[in-house]
């Protein structure tokens, strides 16, 4: 899978300013697939000048048009490409570190007189107000001068975004997403699992994911399920693909692919193992057809 990150860090085609660890990139889409699996290690926020682009994981999509504000959290998900229209968007790369540093400095949030609905998806649309629509102009404006203010300036407007989405009474899932930051420490391993499970990424990269060297993480999802996680990874997608076999019509080549293998007789030979039976036989039994 494409690291989305580090192709933008070290690529020369892109319109984009670095500090440190910092990215802010005006993104003019080259690549010609109309379907592009990715991930990135940390947060990022785009808004999007022209053209429809289409994120989606396993389990929910989202469409992104002219005009529009996505945060997406760090993940691995699918993007599906249009080409009507140019695709152009401004993103900007979130640290965790950077995050966590810029929450901090601000006064803790009132609590909110009603709980809003979780983050529990990977990306969430961001209402706009004239100040974020201010900002994102201000910041095409650096871009269209292609040189690189200074660091300070631009460290301090991405911590502007950030400040500004805290306090948004518009983005109050958002706001308590950021908000815990504050007293944060490593990213969730269970969360971050749970939700990538079925994307094809090496333990390398899910290690990255997790904000651990690869040695830590080991240790850590250890702790955590129990179990290395190569077996982990292995018996969380069989049993996801028996539970789809289930619920869904997809033939069982579909439900392999969607359950995160890309090898059917792989995926035969394992199933068999951990069942007693064969995935055709298994949905058989099942639905008794």
């Amino acid at each position: 899978m494409l690291n989305v990150y580090d192709t933008i860090r070290s690529g020369l085609y892109f319109n984009k300013f670095e500090v440190g660890e910092l990215l802010f990139v005006e993104y003019t889409c080259p690549i010609e697939d109309s379907e592009l699996a990715v991930w990135t290690p940390c947060d990022y926020i785009l808004h999007v000048l022209s053209g429809k682009k289409r994120w989606r994981t396993r389990d929910a999509a989202w469409t992104a048009t002219a005009g529009q504000t996505f945060y997406v959290r760090k993940s691995a998900y699918v993007i599906d490409q249009f080409f009507e229209e140019e695709f152009c968007m401004l993103l900007f790369f979130l640290p965790d570190d950077f995050l966590r540093d810029t929450i901090r400095q601000a006064a803790p949030m009132p609590h909110p007189l009603r709980e809003p609905p979780p983050f529990r998806h990977p990306v969430m649309e961001v209402r706009a107000d004239l100040t974020l629509t201010a900002y994102f102009q201000s910041m095409l404006t650096y871009f269209t001068t292609r040189k690189q203010p200074p660091d300070a300036l631009l460290t301090m407007k991405l911590a502007e975004l950030v400040l500004n989405l805290l306090r948004s009474p518009d983005n109050p899932a958002l706001a308590v997403y950021l908000d815990a930051f504050r007293h944060a420490g490593k990213p969730s391993l269970t969360r971050i699992m749970n939700e990538n499970f079925r994307f094809n990424l090496t333990l390398d990269e899910y290690a990255r994911l997790c904000h651990r060297s690869l040695s830590s993480f080991k240790r850590d999802f250890r702790a955590c399920f129990h179990m290395p996680p190569g077996r982990w990874l292995l018996r969380k997608r069989l049993h996801h693909a028996a539970d789809m076999m289930g619920r869904s019509d997809l033939n069982i080549t579909q439900v392999a692919l969607e359950s995160g293998f890309t090898n059917l007789s792989h995926f035969s030979r394992t199933f068999r193992a951990e069942f007693g039976e064969s995935p055709t036989v298994f949905r058989r039994r099942l639905t008794g057809s």
